[in-house]
């Protein structure tokens, strides 16, 4: 495995993030593990190497943070792991129960840490941009938590860019804590970000940790000639409203052509291209079978060509904004 820093600050991370929406309650979802079943693949993660883990309040409504914070107590020492969670989404009923407000931001964090049974977060990400709180007051709130102590590093997850670019210019200007992450939608079948997002983040030293690497197991071929083949791919409404074009497809059978004249498989060859691109630090993947995590570490010794990646890249489409 190797560590690489995020973005231009001191943290090294591993070259691949372990996100853990899928492990927590299967109430909240029918395709979640319960912590049984999800504790041998974090276990598994540290194994092979990754120390970096990816969580947020929302995923199982606290469950996943919970399981993390007990797996990762029994199976490694806290300084040795880097641990992200998020807050933005809702989580009570009350009128201050999401959003990016000094209040929320304050109650989050507690009941994160809380969850996580630790003493500090490493990196703390806010989940969307919330257009009902002054940027200045997020900003504020999130560099006092770094002063305190409880946050160690501050990131940002899907928004425009001229939106992360402001609250950039607003810790600088006041004198607050800067984002070193951008934790954004970005695969082989959406490539928006390359736009505005990932130049911006590039230029200022952000580290790019993509969600969705392989836009919801479509890049692995869980939707393959148009069939749901697992129980996510069948009631994940939110990837089939988001990946279904003929042009999707297209990208779809050209990891499929690149994978099988190397050998390898397409989730291998999708997590390949993005390693490969500027500003990408550490992919956040997801894995609810053994082989998802050996085929990510995989993915890891694989060069593509200048011919491959000509070849995943000519069938894109422009999509709309997906994602925020």
């Amino acid at each position: 495995m190797d560590y690489v820093r995020l973005g231009q600050s001191g943290l090294k991370v591993s070259r691949l993030s372990l996100g853990t929406m899928t492990y927590g309650d299967p109430a909240w979802r029918d395709w979640v593990l319960p912590e049984d079943q999800s504790r041998p693949f974090i276990r598994a993660a540290l194994e092979h190497g990754i120390n970096f883990f990816d969580t947020a309040d929302v995923y199982s409504l606290g469950a996943s943070e919970e399981i993390l914070g007990r797996a990762l107590r029994d199976f490694a020492r806290r300084d040795q792991v880097v641990v992200a969670t998020k807050v933005f989404n809702r989580m009570g009923e009350g009128p201050n129960d999401r959003g990016l407000s000094r209040k929320h931001v304050m109650d989050a964090v507690q009941a994160s840490l809380k969850r996580l049974g630790t003493d500090y977060i490493d990196l703390y990400q806010i989940h969307r941009f919330d257009e009902e709180t002054p940027i200045e007051e997020t900003m504020t709130a999130l560099h006092d938590l770094v002063r305190m102590g409880a946050v160690r590093y501050i990131g940002a997850s899907s928004m425009p860019a001229y939106r992360f670019a402001k609250m950039q210019h607003a810790a600088d200007r006041l004198g607050l804590t800067r984002f070193v992450s951008m934790q954004n939608h970005y695969n082989l079948v959406y490539r928006e970000e390359e736009r505005e997002m990932i130049p911006l983040c590039v230029e200022d030293g952000v580290g790019v940790i993509p969600w969705s690497p392989l836009a919801r197991g479509f890049l692995a071929g869980n939707r393959a000639g148009g069939e749901a083949r697992t129980t996510r791919a069948a009631s994940d409404s939110f990837a089939q409203g988001m990946y279904r074009t003929p042009g999707d497809f297209a990208v779809l059978d050209a990891v499929t052509t690149v994978a099988a004249r190397l050998g390898v498989k397409p989730a291998q060859v999708a997590l390949a291209w993005l390693l490969s691109r500027s500003g990408v630090t550490a992919p956040i993947i997801g894995a609810s079978r053994m082989e998802h995590l050996t085929d990510a570490v995989g993915a890891l010794d694989l060069r593509l060509s200048e011919e491959d990646l000509g070849m995943l890249e000519a069938p894109y489409e422009p999509h709309p904004v997906l994602g925020m």
